[in-house]
């Protein structure tokens, strides 16, 4: 079995031709996906970037495998505890170790490990090709993957993860490329009124301040296709436009993978996955940018399959990103551990069938300490810290349906639907836990911090990695450029 997983990163797929979007952004993705399977309801069970890549490469959510945050106790994964013998038990083997045991050669071009430290997410790993430049445009990255696949394509049985970087702040794509976009309207959203409602909050990459790094809040990003600031929609449009024309280059080069294996002669017998480890914030909750919530813009992804033995179609149903784990291993008749959180779905993936879970529960512990309940339309957010977002309150709920930017908190209007998603996140809390307890699933109590929800932890850290020890240096900031109320606001609620 051939497998080609493309992993690109700050991917949302509502700016995929394929998921419907008015700009011709993706033609090489849409392509695949006219011929495959296209997941719609498809999130990271953890954000942003650390987190998922472990919880996808592990098999574990982040509350079994400890990592929730970009930094602090919370950014390595556990121990396997005093039952490890030479190897890690072979209940908790990772993604990569799976598809070895089913005599699959494993490969990944990324310079993700390199940058986050992130070396436990090459566990398993035959080859690592170290792509270093973790902002450089696609054409760096794909030079590694042709040479590869130029050498190995041929080849049975081989999995090859390339990490494409592109629609990432900041939106860098090469000055030479041009602007496909730019006489193609902008989406409609946001509206002037509500970029407006959006300049006078305060908040770590909103419309005031779209390019604060963690720790420089004036700014790192010297891009020229950047605004310092989104005011209005002449702004907006600059700013959609850097990260639209990051996924058109990005789609490019998705292309020239699928034509060297085209030319390689083994393009319909290779299982082609593109997917990303989160997705990006476009102004919903006042983010402009970046991947920050536990909301759907942030959790929600793209997944398409395309290949040998794949249903044509769209499959709608709930899906972690932790099941394509399983899913995978079990199409590449692999054993999927027992220690893993993920489920297969290769049943809709092959057959077409309906394989989702009743309702999901997502998390992001970087940017904010925040987990999300998604089940039918409902988006349920519950803020344990907001990462100086004044835009998020403790409980919100949203109709995505009705409004898929998240505009309308109805946590007042609908208490029925609050207490029945504060339920289902209950429910999923207490299960976890358990399992933490007892060794099921991704559990593991063999550890001392193995029945510790790390959320919590981090909360006990003094909050996410990106805003923890900021809030002084983010107030001064906002009463350097004369918002003095937005600084005593924000000193008040946290203070």
């Amino acid at each position: 079995m051939r497998i080609l997983y493309i992993d690109v990163d700050s991917l949302r797929p509502d700016h995929l031709g394929a998921y419907g979007y008015h700009r011709d952004t993706s033609p090489n993705i849409d392509a695949l996906a006219d011929d495959g399977r296209t997941f719609t309801n498809y999130y990271v069970s953890d954000a942003p970037c650390l987190p998922s890549r472990t919880a996808l490469f592990s098999g574990r959510f982040g509350i079994h495998n400890g990592v929730v945050n970009h930094g602090g106790l919370n950014a390595e994964p556990r121990r396997s505890g005093r039952h490890r013998g030479f190897s890690i038990p072979s209940d908790q083997q990772s993604w990569m170790r799976a598809l070895d045991g089913a005599d699959i050669h494993t490969c990944t071009v990324s310079p993700f490990p390199d940058r986050h430290d992130a070396w436990h997410m090459l566990t398993g790993f035959q080859e690592f090709h170290n792509s270093k430049d973790s902002h450089a445009p696609a054409d760096h990255h794909y030079e590694y993957a042709a040479d590869w696949l130029t050498e190995h394509a041929a080849e049975d049985d081989w999995f090859l993860h390339v990490n494409f970087w592109d629609p990432h702040t900041e939106y860098n794509t090469p000055e030479e490329y041009g602007n496909p976009f730019e006489d193609v309207p902008a989406p409609e959203w946001p509206p002037q009124e509500t970029i407006e409602e959006h300049y006078e909050l305060y908040g770590p990459h909103s419309a005031f301040n779209p390019q604060s790094a963690s720790r420089d809040w004036s700014g790192t990003f010297d891009c020229p296709r950047m605004p310092e600031e989104i005011a209005d929609r002449d702004d907006f449009k600059r700013w959609v436009d850097g990260y639209d024309v990051g996924v058109h280059y990005m789609d490019h080069h998705v292309g020239k993978l699928v034509d060297l294996l085209r030319e390689e002669g083994v393009f319909e017998d290779t299982l082609v996955v593109l997917s990303a480890d989160h997705g990006e914030n476009l102004g919903e909750l006042n983010v402009y940018g970046d991947h920050q919530t536990a909301d759907d813009k942030t959790c929600r992804v793209p997944l398409i399959v395309h290949g040998p033995d794949v249903e044509p179609g769209v499959d709608e149903d709930l899906h972690y990103h932790v099941d394509l784990a399983a899913t995978i291993t079990e199409m590449a008749d692999g054993d999927v551990p027992d220690g893993w959180d993920g489920e297969s779905f290769a049943s809709s993936v092959t057959d077409g069938e309906s394989d989702g879970r009743e309702f999901l529960v997502v998390g992001q512990g970087a940017w904010a300490c925040q987990r999300g309940v998604r089940w039918d339309d409902w988006l349920l957010l519950r803020t344990y810290h907001d990462g100086f977002k004044q835009a998020l309150d403790d409980v919100m709920l949203f109709d995505l349906a009705a409004d898929p930017h998240e505009t309308t908190d109805l946590s007042e209007e609908k208490p029925e639907v609050v207490t029945e998603g504060l339920a289902k996140l209950g429910r999923w809390h207490d299960d976890r836990m358990l399992e933490a307890a007892t060794g099921e699933n991704g559990g593991n109590p063999e550890v001392p911090d193995g029945v510790t929800d790390p959320m919590w932890d981090t909360v006990r850290e003094g909050g996410p990695l990106h805003c923890k020890g900021s809030l002084e240096p983010y107030a001064e900031y906002l009463e350097s450029r004369g918002r003095e109320g937005l600084a005593a606001k924000l000193r008040e609620r946290h203070g």
